[in-house]
């Protein structure tokens, strides 16, 4: 078994139990209020933020045997570089305040997360970061595009507030097969066991994220 696949074995009940939330089960399919979907998008500016600085900070502890990873690295921040503010523009398309937003505050949910995801770089073995990076990414592909039709129709809001789910359902495409062909290059039990226990607990704070989401139905408000 590759590495890669051994991944997805030792963390699909993490997954599932993700992915069983109440909150992403009625995202998915459309039935939530206006005041669901831009709580999330609100947690979503304060972690993925974070996602070029932490880039950046892992890339900088990879050993040098490691240097094939951090020249990938280099790859992922230019894909992701400005995200964060896609994600403001949508909630100022979802006639929010997106300013109050980006000076505001993380949930203690998302603080932890992101804590968590300096502390593994900073901490454990930096490698284990791509534990995270396999839950967001994987994630997004299984919900985004299918849950930003959804909650378009049932709020009939513009594409433009959509922006951050829909580029992320066929971006995350593309980008879990790279990371599929990265993690297929990691040779060392101890990097491995370092991203599988990683992903296990982002399972687990992603999660926990969700949640907290104040989860009001889009068909409890209608008319």
């Amino acid at each position: 078994m590759n590495f890669y696949n051994r991944i997805l074995q030792e963390t699909e009940t993490d997954r599932q139990t993700l992915l069983a939330i109440p909150f992403i089960q009625q995202g998915a399919a459309g039935d939530l209020a206006l005041e669901s979907y831009t709580a999330f998008l609100t947690q979503a500016y304060h972690h993925v933020k974070h996602t070029i600085p932490l880039l950046m900070a892992c890339g900088g502890r990879l050993p040098e045997r490691l240097e094939w990873l951090r020249v990938a690295i280099g790859e992922y921040i230019e894909e992701e570089m400005g995200h964060q503010e896609w994600i403001l523009n949508d909630i100022a398309a979802c006639a929010a305040d997106k300013e109050a937003v980006r000076h505001g505050t993380p949930s203690q949910e998302t603080e932890l997360m992101v804590a968590y995801a300096y502390d593994t770089i900073a901490r454990n073995n930096p490698i284990g970061f791509f534990g995270m990076v396999l839950v967001l990414e994987g994630t997004s592909i299984a919900l985004a595009t299918h849950a930003a039709e959804n909650i378009r129709n049932s709020l009939n809001l513009p594409e433009a507030a959509f922006s951050y789910l829909s580029s992320h359902g066929s971006l995350d495409i593309g980008h879990v097969d790279f990371y599929r062909e990265l993690m297929n290059k990691v040779e060392r039990e101890e990097d491995k066991l370092a991203i599988i226990h990683a992903g296990k607990m982002f399972y687990r704070l992603y999660g926990d994220i969700f949640r907290a989401l104040p989860m009001v139905a889009a068909s409890s408000t209608a008319g």
